[in-house]
């Protein structure tokens, strides 16, 4: 008997598509063996390894900040611009999503390197932006700002402006409109996209290494912590062990809690 809307796929393609998950799942299931669970509290919490950790728990939480800050109006002139100046902007916001993180860090560098007008101008005040903890936050601002724009645009396309007209038929203000109407409508597309951007801020690596560096306890994250670790210096391997297991679990909560925002779409 056949199962309702279990489609029409060839059996035949049952084979590669088990093989593909195995790519997918088995490599997280070597790494989740090689956890020695009766140290894993003590490789979490070592010095070099808290450091990583709390490090990155910081710079992720203010880099998601500043992506809501910035990313939540522009979401907003996407989705209420005419289409083909939301596709220009659209397209211009998904780069970083497709642009290798080095490359990423090498832009960032030279936009904000002392040899730079800016870098320049801001290295007369005093402030000095390559190789701090402030350029971490603005590595992870850079790549995760995309996953937020276009989760929140894409809600705020699906709800369209129809109540947007009516509350403004009735005399509403345009702040009464966005905070009343407009982003109580887009709330589930704004949650999954602060979630999709933490995550993403938190597993950062590339752009952070180029444009940040590598320094203990100001610039070195979880990823870096770990990278470092598998070329002989820096945190333990056990600890580099243990940290790539904490990223794995808070990528795996991130899907449920996206899962768990997103509204299931009928068959």
């Amino acid at each position: 008997m056949r199962r309702e809307g279990a489609g029409f796929v060839p059996q035949i393609l049952l084979l590669p598509a088990l093989v593909g998950l195995a790519l997918l799942v088995l490599p997280l299931g070597a790494l989740v063996a090689r956890v020695d669970w009766s140290t894993l509290w003590a490789d979490i919490t070592a010095p070099e390894a808290l450091s990583a950790l709390v490090l990155s728990l910081g710079t992720g939480l203010t880099a998601t900040a500043v992506c809501v800050v910035l990313g939540v109006p522009l979401a907003l002139v996407i989705a209420r611009s005419a289409p083909r100046t939301a596709g220009v902007i659209r397209a211009l916001v998904t780069v970083p999503l497709v642009l290798p993180p080095m490359v990423g860090g090498i832009a960032l560098l030279y936009l904000f390197g002392r040899t730079s007008w800016i870098g320049g101008a801001l290295a007369e005040l005093g402030i000095r932006l390559p190789f701090s903890t402030p350029a971490v936050v603005l590595a992870q601002t850079f790549v995760a700002l995309p996953f937020l724009v276009l989760a929140v645009e894409g809600a705020l396309r699906t709800s369209g402006v129809g109540y947007e007209q009516t509350a403004a038929s009735l005399g509403a203000g345009r702040w009464t409109i966005l905070r009343r109407v407009t982003l109580p409508l887009a709330a589930p597309g704004l949650v999954a996209g602060i979630v999709l951007c933490f995550a993403r801020a938190v597993g950062e690596f590339g752009a952070t290494a180029l444009f940040a560096g590598n320094a203990p306890g100001v610039t070195q994250t979880m990823p870096l912590a770990i990278y470092t670790a598998f070329n002989g210096a820096g945190v333990t391997q056990g600890s580099a062990v243990a940290l790539s297991l904490l990223l794995l679990v808070t990528s795996i909560g991130v899907l449920l809690l996206v899962r768990a925002w997103r509204p299931e779409t009928p068959r």
